[in-house]
């Protein structure tokens, strides 16, 4: 009796096992219905905005050069320090070229004893000339001649005074003085006492004794993308962002697109300029890196909808509407978008719920 119980106990443990898991199975491969979210249309304000990256620097900024190249003297500047136009900024100390030095001493000499020819020249004519022996037109020309020879003995004396002392002979301009040719901040004086320095020539641009800016005019220099280059016109505002100055905002204006491009890492740039208007500029430094937010196009208060809601099918725009319970699809026209946001022109209206498309797995 006890062997039965046991075995009617293990049939019926087993049509219950098998019972379960067929119930398990069949309601695992039954679907369960897709709850989807919805959204309404909105009004919202949509701007097309671009971002140049550039820095900040002086509109009017002069790399002050010497005249005679040399070894630096003396430095009367520093850097950040304020100076006028025509303030002595270095002196220079020449170094001659020995060979040059020789040479315009002999031609000091030769202009001498060219002189003493001359002068007695004259003597001679002016005797000949106060007993009426010889014309006045011919003195005048002994009279010349000597003036000219005099004037050759200054020229080649200057020359050796310069080549020596930097200094011109009967004259008050020293060439071995550096001085400043605009009032401004002296942003960097990238010499030394005991540098030796190269002259501003036809041939060669010199060394930079000092770099000089008006720090009161400073501007937004950056480089902007060929495909962008195309849409801005100057006047545009622009909102600046400066590395250094997280917590401060800055306005702006563009004044100046490049109308040539440059190739930088495969892709052609244009250079623009921006004037700053409004922020505090004492705050701001020539040389801190910027970005420049530029509002391309702009719609207020226009109906719009995430990006995410629309779908696409071949070339058209289309979204879902909740219509009582069951999803159907509607042409859509689109304008202006963020990459957020997009500006809904016709195939919807304001009390529409767009079906939310989930995200593919």
């Amino acid at each position: 009796m006890l062997k039965k119980i046991i075995n009617y106990t293990l049939v019926l443990a087993f049509l219950a096992g098998f019972g379960y898991t067929f119930y398990f199975l069949y309601s695992k491969s039954q679907k369960k219905p897709v709850l989807y979210d919805t959204k309404k249309p909105e009004k919202s304000t949509i701007l097309k905005v671009t971002v140049a990256s550039g820095t900040i620097v002086p509109k009017q900024e002069v790399l002050i050069k010497p005249q005679v190249s040399g070894i630096v003297e003396a430095l009367y500047v520093e850097p950040g320090q304020n100076i006028k136009e025509g303030q002595l900024i270095a002196k220079i100390k020449l170094v001659p070229n020995m060979l040059n030095i020789n040479q315009a001493e002999s031609n000091i000499e030769n202009a001498r004893i060219q002189l003493e020819q001359a002068e007695r020249e004259l003597n001679r004519s002016r005797k000949l000339y106060d007993d009426k022996v010889i014309t006045e037109q011919e003195y005048n020309r002994t009279l010349l001649d000597f003036n000219i020879k005099k004037e050759a003995l200054n020229v080649a004396e200057s020359n050796l005074s310069l080549m020596k002392e930097g200094t011109a002979k009967s004259r008050n301009h020293v060439s071995n003085l550096v001085y400043s040719t605009i009032q401004g901040r002296v942003l960097d004086v990238p010499v030394k006492v005991g540098s030796s320095v190269i002259e501003r020539n036809n041939f060669n641009e010199g060394t930079t004794i000092t770099s000089v800016a008006n720090m009161d005019n400073l501007i937004f220099e950056g480089k902007i993308d060929e495909s962008e280059a195309g849409k801005l016109t100057e006047g545009l505002p622009i909102d600046l962002s400066i590395g250094a100055l997280p917590d401060l905002k800055f306005k702006a204006q563009l004044y100046y697109i490049s109308p040539k491009g440059v190739t930088e890492e495969g892709a052609i740039k244009f250079t623009i300029k921006a004037k700053i208007l409004e922020g505090d500029l004492q705050k701001i430094r020539a040389g801190y890196s910027a970005s420049a937010s530029i509002v391309l196009e702009r719609r207020d208060s226009v109906q719009a909808i995430e990006e995410k809601l629309l779908q696409f099918a071949k070339d058209s725009t289309f979204v879902e509407i909740d219509s009582a319970g069951i999803f159907v699809k509607r042409l859509v026209k689109t304008g202006l978008s963020d990459g957020l946001k997009v500006e809904i022109l016709s195939g919807i209206n304001s009390n529409d719920k767009i079906k939310v498309p989930m995200a593919p797995k």
